[in-house]
């Protein structure tokens, strides 16, 4: 089913039309404890929403569980849900991938439609049909492939975004310049997310959102080139682990720390230009800080590396790129050369 994206202008008008083309008998909207105060207010006065109800679970990543799940089928279910209902997912990235994931198997599976509050969720989580929950202190451990019908973007939502999220989804649009053009790459790193003209901003998500779903498109279920999209995260997913287990940190956060290993590894196996990825370390310490891991932490990190889904028989599976924009799928590297991006990452 495809998913239509809407870079929205109206958001009553575009809501009304995405409800009335979705098969529907009764309206149920997913919020989190904070997109229930910050966003849900300006939605839930819209006569399309007349009579909907409203499904609360906790916020942050914390929440992205099998429990947070099962209190979604059950709200669905005590509030009279069909297979013929329609859950609208407000918020971020945990909410449209858990409410994704629980609109796919409610009744074998309802419709849903995305709207992502925050900047992570717009350009990242919310478009490309991946849906799902952490399991096992796993992230995103289970979950199904599922596009929603429509994803609505509107950047006035991200007034109510504090820095630390803003930045956290930037990581997500840097990775999408470095696969994509030089052009794009530029823009990234000239533009001021500290200060973000949002106006500037809506027109780069647009361009960003582009970029995954040309790649999206072309492999709907990661058999070969929508691992363009792991570009790091094979890093930055351990990273995420690792920290969920000290002080955790932002997935975007994660994501950024993630490519300064990932583009050394790429300089040094792909022969991605060090000028580039010099400029992308330096744009990432000024915006991201440093992530506190030491040498003691590596076999543990290694460790999480081997869990990631896009490795095949135990081996450890990494995007890396050529050039902006050359990307080289199935790379791997030993255990000395995973070490040595991560000396790099804590020295440069």
């Amino acid at each position: 089913m495809d998913q239509r994206i809407i870079l929205s202008q109206n958001l009553e008008a575009e809501l009304t039309t995405a409800i009335q083309e979705c098969e529907h008998d009764k309206v149920f909207v997913l919020t989190d404890t904070t997109t229930e105060q910050l966003c849900l207010p300006v939605i839930q006065q819209y006569p399309c929403l007349k009579g909907a109800e409203v499904i609360t679970i906790e916020s942050t990543d914390v929440a992205k569980t099998l429990d947070s799940t099962a209190h979604v089928w059950q709200c669905l279910g005590q509030g009279g849900a069909t297979r013929h209902s329609l859950l609208i997912n407000l918020g971020g990235g945990m909410v449209t991938d858990l409410g994704g994931f629980a609109a796919s198997t409610f009744k074998r599976g309802v419709n849903f439609i995305n709207i992502p509050t925050t900047l992570l969720a717009m350009v990242d989580a919310s478009v490309g049909g991946k849906t799902g929950i952490n399991f096992g202190g796993l992230k995103n451990e289970i979950g199904v492939f599922n596009d929603s019908r429509y994803v609505i973007l509107n950047t006035m939502f991200l007034k109510t975004l504090d820095d630390a999220n803003l930045r956290s989804g930037y990581a997500e649009m840097l990775k999408h310049g470095l696969i994509s053009t030089q052009e794009l790459w530029d823009e990234l790193v000239t533009f001021d997310i500290t200060r973000p003209d949002l106006r500037q901003l809506q027109r780069m998500v647009a361009d960003s959102v582009a970029v995954k779903e040309r790649i999206v498109q072309a492999d709907p279920h990661e058999r070969g080139l929508r691992k363009a999209l792991n570009l790091g995260h094979t890093m930055g997913h351990a990273f995420e682990s690792w920290a969920m287990r000290r002080k955790p940190i932002l997935h975007g956060y994660a994501v950024a720390y993630g490519l300064i290993p990932e583009l050394y590894l790429s300089t040094v196996k792909t022969g991605f230009p060090t000028i580039v990825m010099r400029e992308a370390v330096r744009y990432v310490r000024d915006v991201y800080g440093v992530l506190p891991i030491t040498c003691n932490d590596y076999a543990e990190l290694l460790e999480l590396m081997t869990h990631d889904k896009k490795n095949t028989s135990g081996t450890i599976n990494f995007t890396l790129l050529g050039g902006i924009g050359d990307i080289r799928i199935n790379q791997t590297a030993t255990k000395a050369e995973i070490e040595e991006a991560l000396d790099f990452m804590r020295e440069g």
